[in-house]
């Protein structure tokens, strides 16, 4: 039983409410591939916009745990950060990316 709680314990965080002020400042890491101020785009796709979409550009729902998916795992060209950012590094992202 100790198990579960740990493992339910462990997960919150990866649903913790976001700070899009230090999400700014992980993003700027990302700038090299992804435009933050319109849609056009860049190496990967602009991100203005992301949560007002119908759509991401694999096709899925712009969800916080399909954004948060395809931060961890990367694809087409982009790298996983699932071992590289921390779950408030990535809440903070999400948070940022949902003042586009």
């Amino acid at each position: 039983m100790m198990c579960v709680a740990a493992l339910v314990a462990g997960s919150s965080s990866a649903f913790a409410a976001g700070d899009a002020a230090k999400g700014k400042e992980v993003f700027d890491q990302c700038v090299v591939c992804h435009n933050a101020d319109t849609t056009e785009t860049k190496i990967g796709p602009g991100l203005k916009g992301l949560f007002k979409k119908d759509k991401m550009a694999s096709g899925k729902a712009p969800t916080e745990a399909n954004v948060r998916t395809q931060i961890d795992e990367g694809g087409n060209g982009m790298p996983a950060y699932k071992d590289i950012l921390s779950d408030q590094e990535k809440n903070d992202v999400i948070a940022y990316l949902k003042t586009l």
